[in-house]
């Protein structure tokens, strides 16, 4: 898959290669989001800061980071959005860091990217109180929700939040039309209990329906869990299995290699119409509309068109004389 070079604006220019940058175009595959807008470059950004404390977070040189100057000293939504567009983003995401935390920064872009006709994604723990929630959610167009695990004794320990908060945010975007998808990265010996994805899996079917996508994210040490093995391969296909057990009807693995983790089947006759290779899709058999070209039954999801090109390319980027700022892990 092949696109043209991106290539640098006095907005944005693309990064020294030595350096870690505040923005990236990343397939939006990454988010984990495999049925938005599918195979199509998003523009990734986030600021500092959290309002979890996660003793896990790969993200944590800006999560932890009390800088004032931030992307949104840098950048006006207008900037953004014309930049988005520019380089071909289908999507900008609000990612790195949770856009709870520069909430009306990014439902400023949100709004100017839409007036593009560029779509907005949050990436979110989904620790929200109702009214901010609602009023967030109504500038966006998809989200990546964090399940960080399913008890709340974890939530507590590890993450310093409560789980009925994250539960309650799953349910209200259920009833909007934010398309959204889940993801819960298994720790071992801490959230990836046979048990405690088995009870996931069946709240996952009782509130959300089957038809939202569910992702298992490998772990690998970080932070304040360097003590913490990386996660094993068959967990994730152990906890894949019980979701489908379960009743769940698109279910994936992530950060493995992992070709069937990938893999979307159709609902009705049951062929492989979305193969993917890591965030490379080897194979697609959706209509422009997200139905399967074998017996036409509708995929959930928001399709516009074939799929992009996009591949697993991430290209980094940064302002061009941003102030000091923060940095990511992708």
């Amino acid at each position: 898959m092949s696109a043209e070079p991106i290539e640098a604006t006095d907005a944005l220019s693309l990064a020294d290669p030595y350096t870690v940058p505040t923005f990236c175009v990343d397939p939006v595959e990454k988010k984990p989001l495999n049925h938005f807008l599918p195979g199509t470059p998003v523009l990734s950004f986030g600021t500092a800061g959290c309002n979890l404390a996660c003793r896990f977070c790969q993200n944590w040189d800006i999560s932890k980071s009390r800088e004032i100057d931030t992307l949104s000293s840098s950048a006006s939504p207008e900037a953004l959005a014309a930049e988005a567009e520019r380089l071909g983003c289908r999507s900008v995401a609000f990612t790195y860091n949770d856009p709870v935390i520069f909430m009306e920064y990014a439902m400023d872009v949100a709004d100017a990217c839409h007036a593009r006709g560029i779509r907005a994604v949050a990436v979110s723990a989904g620790y929200m109180n109702h009214a901010p929630r609602e009023e967030f959610y109504r500038h966006m167009d998809a989200a990546n929700i964090d399940l960080k695990a399913f008890t709340d004794s974890f939530y507590q320990k590890i993450t310093f939040a409560r789980l009925p908060v994250v539960l309650e945010t799953l349910e209200y975007l259920r009833g909007t039309d934010v398309w959204f998808e889940v993801t819960t990265l298994l720790i071992p010996g801490h959230n990836d209990a046979p048990d405690e994805i088995r009870a996931e899996c069946d709240w996952f079917v009782e509130h959300l329906g089957p038809d939202v996508p569910l992702h298992f994210s490998a772990f690998h040490p970080d932070f304040k869990m360097l003590d913490v093995p990386r996660t094993p391969p068959e967990t994730l296909r152990m906890a894949r299995r019980i979701a489908l057990e379960r009743g769940l009807r698109y279910v994936y693995t992530g950060n493995v290699h992992d070709p069937e983790g990938g893999t979307t089947r159709c609902p009705g006759c049951g062929v492989a119409v979305v193969v993917r290779d890591w965030y490379d899709i080897r194979q697609y058999e959706l209509t422009d509309t997200g139905a399967c070209i074998h017996c036409g039954q509708q995929v959930p999801g928001v399709y516009d068109g074939t799929a992009g090109t996009w591949g697993r390319r991430r290209v980094p980027v940064q302002l061009s004389n941003p102030r000091r700022g923060s940095r990511f892990r992708a």
